[in-house]
């Protein structure tokens, strides 16, 4: 048995709204960029080999669910993690990937 409590229905969605940002690879792949890094759209698209569309529009859903946070420079945005949680998100599943190998 499990230590959990029991939780609403609302926190539940809110928990697989987040696991779903994790479920496409482009959004992985930004946020896997983003460790340790300061990246603009451009350096990202740079980076990954896709449009800035493509990016734009993937960061606007990581930033509604507090995955990755910016700053202005001008005109530009810099994105990063948006903390330490899902940098580990991340990295725990990397681990659990490789130890099955």
């Amino acid at each position: 048995m499990n230590n959990y409590k029991q939780l609403n229905e609302s926190t539940y969605d809110d928990l697989s709204n987040l696991f779903k940002m994790f479920a496409d690879p482009t959004r992985v792949k930004i946020l896997y960029n983003l460790v340790g890094k300061e990246l603009c759209v451009n350096d990202l698209a740079d980076l990954m080999g896709v449009t800035k569309s493509a990016i734009s529009h993937q960061l606007k859903s990581l930033k509604l669910l507090n995955l990755v946070k910016y700053r202005r420079d001008g005109q530009n945005l810099y994105y990063t993690i948006a903390d330490e949680h899902v940098e580990k998100i991340l990295s725990t599943g990397l681990e659990h990937l490789f130890e099955e190998q």
